[in-house]
């Protein structure tokens, strides 16, 4: 399959469904009330939901695996307020296993496609 634009990444079709899941998580109670938390936790997701595209849409191949590598730094970051959130009973121990299989299945993915592009002779538009 030819990918010719972002949405057709699997990367960001999970991160988009896992940011959809955090923000189910963060919007009932207690979580919602934890403000700090919950905002972080939100940009967090939001952050290796939106990296993907952006770097997608530089047209090079280092600047992808740049933002690919903050996409990956934010999905271990979610996957670490995850635990803040099982530890300050925002959700149960079924919730946290959930999340951090999903966030350490996406981490892994991201981490795969950053060292295929490093391989490929496909170099974006750009020619980096």
């Amino acid at each position: 399959m030819k990918i010719e634009k972002f949405e057709d990444l699997e990367i960001w079709q999970l991160a988009r469904e896992l940011c959809k899941n955090f923000l189910v998580i963060t919007i009932s109670e207690p979580f919602c009330n934890d403000f700090k938390l919950r905002d972080q936790i939100r940009s967090s997701s939001g952050s290796f939901l939106d990296n993907v595209p952006e770097g997608f849409k530089r047209n090079g191949n280092k600047e992808f695996i740049q933002f690919l590598s903050v996409a990956k730094g934010s999905c271990g970051e979610c996957r670490s307020q995850s635990y803040r959130a099982y530890d300050y009973q925002h959700t149960d121990n079924d919730t946290l296993k959930d999340l951090v299989l999903r966030t350490s299945t996406l981490s892994k993915k991201i981490s795969r496609f950053i060292t295929y592009l490093k391989q490929s002779d496909l170099k974006g538009t750009k020619f980096l």
